[in-house]
Parts: C-alpha cells; sequence; structure tokens
C-alpha cells in the first residue's frame, strides 16, 4: 500500500540531478514541509529580501556617516539625509513587529485547523505514523523555518541600529526593544504555538484566524504594558534646592523617563508631585515659600537605562520560551487524545 510518508527522492535514479542535490526529507518532515512549502518558501523569501533592503540601507548610512566630521556628530550637526534612513529604519522596525501576528493568524492558525477541516488529520494518522510524532512533526518544521527567519531579520536590523543608536531621540532603545535581539523569535514562537492551539481546538480554519487574531492583539497589549517593569528603575536626586534659576537634573545617554516626569524631593527623602504648589507658579516668591514649607530641597526623576536593554530582553524572551513550551505541550496532549 503506498503511504503519503514515503520520501519521494529515493524514486530518483542514482546519481541524478535531484539525488544529488536535493535534501533527503522523508516521512513526516517532508510531508509537513510539502503540505506547507508555499508559507515557508514566502517566509524564506521575505527574509532573503528583508536582509538584502537593510544591508543596502545600512551600506548608504555608514558611507554618509564617514563622510560626516565625528565632532558635528555629537553636537547634533548631522546632515539632513540622515533624517530619511531613521525614517526607514524606524519603518521596517515596525514592519518586523507585525512578524508575530502573522505567524500566529497565517501560519499558526490553519496549521492544524486546515488538516482537521479537509481530512488530512485523519488520513495521515490512518498511516504507519502515531499521533504523537505527526503533531511534533508539525509544530517543529514551521517553528524551526520561523524561529531562523526571524532571528536573521532580527539580528540584520541590531547590526543596522548599533552605530547609530543615541544619533536621534527616534533611535532610543525603548523604540527597537521589541524588534531587535532574541525578543521577535520568542514573541513569533509564542504566537505561532498559541495560533496551532487555537486551530486544534476549534477546527476551523477561518474560525481559528479570526479567534488568532483577537489574542495575539491582546497579547501584544499586555507585553506593551509589562516589558518595562523587566528592567530595575533607577533615580536622579538632587539637594541643591528647585528656586529659580535652577533647572532639573538631565538624564543619561539612551535612558528613558518612567513615571509621571520629575518629582519634588523632600528633606526627609519623600516625593512630591510636579503639581505642587502648581497654583502658585505665577509668583515666584510665593511659589518658593510654599515649597520651602514642604521641606523641598530638589527634584528627582525614574528612568530605565540602555544598559539594562539585553537583560530585559533576555528576561521577556524567557518567559515567552516558556510560555511557548506550555501552549506546545498542550498541543501534543490535546491531539493525542482528541485529534479525530
Amino acid at each position: 500500500m503506498t503511504t503519503l510518508t514515503r520520501d519521494p527522492a529515493r524514486t530518483a535514479p542514482a546519481g541524478s540531478f535531484r539525488d544529488t542535490w536535493i535534501p533527503r526529507l522523508g516521512g513526516p518532515v517532508w510531508l509537513a514541509w510539502r503540505q506547507h512549502r508555499a508559507a515557508l518558501w514566502t517566509l524564506v523569501a521575505v527574509t532573503l529580501v528583508g536582509v538584502a533592503v537593510m544591508v543596502h540601507l545600512r551600506g548608504q548610512m555608514m558611507d554618509l556617516l564617514a563622510a560626516q566630521d565625528p565632532t558635528s556628530r555629537r553636537a547634533g550637526g548631522l546632515p539632513p539625509e540622515f533624517e530619511a534612513y531613521i525614517d526607514r529604519l524606524l519603518s521596517i522596525g515596525s514592519y518586523l513587529g507585525y512578524i508575530p501576528v502573522l505567524a500566529g493568524v497565517l501560519l499558526g492558525a490553519p496549521l492544524i485547523a486546515g488538516d482537521l477541516e479537509t481530512g488530512t488529520a485523519k488520513l495521515v494518522t490512518s498511516q504507519s505514523v502515531s499521533r504523537m510524532r505527526w503533531l511534533t512533526v508539525k509544530l517543529a518544521v514551521p517553528a524551526a523555518v520561523l524561529a531562523l527567519s526571524t532571528g536573521v531579520l532580527s539580528a540584520v536590523l541590531t547590526w543596522w541600529w548599533n552605530p547609530v543608536k543615541g544619533f536621534s531621540e527616534g533611535l532610543i532603545w525603548t523604540a527597537f526593544f521589541s524588534v531587535t535581539g532574541v525578543v521577535p523569535v520568542a514573541y513569533a514562537l509564542l504566537t505561532f504555538t498559541v495560533g496551532v492551539a487555537v486551530g486544534l481546538v476549534l477546527r476551523r480554519t477561518l474560525v481559528s484566524m479570526v479567534v488568532t487574531l483577537g489574542i495575539v492583539v491582546a497579547l501584544g497589549f499586555v507585553w506593551s504594558e509589562l516589558w518595562r517593569s523587566l528592567g530595575n528603575v533607577m533615580s536622579i536626586n538632587t539637594d541643591k534646592g528647585v528656586g529659580p534659576g535652577l533647572v532639573p537634573p538631565e538624564l543619561p545617554d539612551q535612558a528613558e523617563q518612567q513615571g509621571q516626569g520629575t518629582y519634588f524631593l523632600t528633606s526627609s527623602g519623600d516625593r512630591l508631585d510636579w503639581t505642587t504648589c502648581l497654583d502658585q507658579m505665577e509668583n515666584d516668591k510665593a511659589h518658593t515659600a510654599c515649597l520651602e514649607s514642604k521641606h523641598v530641597i530638589g527634584w528627582s526623576l525614574d528612568y530605565l537605562d540602555v544598559s539594562q536593554m539585553q537583560t530585559m530582553q533576555w528576561l521577556g524572551a524567557g518567559a515567552m520560551f516558556a510560555l511557548t513550551a506550555a501552549v506546545a505541550a498542550f498541543v501534543i496532549v490535546w491531539g493525542r487524545k482528541r485529534l479525530l
């Protein structure tokens, strides 16, 4: 009996081009690749195009910077043409931010739901392939391609951004936190497995894609609200007063201010809201007297420093990898019992 898991490459004549150059994918691995080859090849092609575009734009940007006097860079005297490269860098970074959405909705949700809807899952598991092996391979093959592609794009974007971070307020590290380093890989794998789990439970492709989109959007909102809590908030305090002629302290380079803004610091170490004595701002003497009555001695600012970026990324990615493993385990357990 002919099965769906036979390796077609083995039928090629010995020494032929196909026998020489085509990798010998066999069994469920070959089937998983063949079933989803359009999506996977598209992902590979997009990765190659994205890498080529970023390498080209980075080369042009570095040529422009090389022709610029280093002292003028520090003084903020970059040429107007540099703004175009900033916009392109930010735009491509924002495009990479959509990878998790596409991974969950277009790759994860239809992965098993489509096979359940068309009856392919029942046909495959009626052969000599166990449900456990089939589910594992179905998850592993697209996940490997997705992780590799996302990792390559993230690495090239990081390589492009590193030489110019700090040259502009738009290039601050918080704008690139979720699209550089290990975070995009972990995020894409999480949304992919969530999409697979939704498709396995709902068993309908279109419904699964819609539900997955909602879940992925919710995950994105939660991530955007929580990722800053992965860092250790640092503070700058002054004790020279806050009267006329004195200004709040400046943040370190590439630091992002946290909280509501600048606080007033009292002699006891407490912090007061910046709106304290706001109604007397028009009169310097009255305003100063009001602050002195509350024992204000200076300012206090909270911020996150760029030095924490990689640690925060690995903490966030670790949590995502753990969730991904949990969802993948659910897919395996649920699929073994209730696949058909």
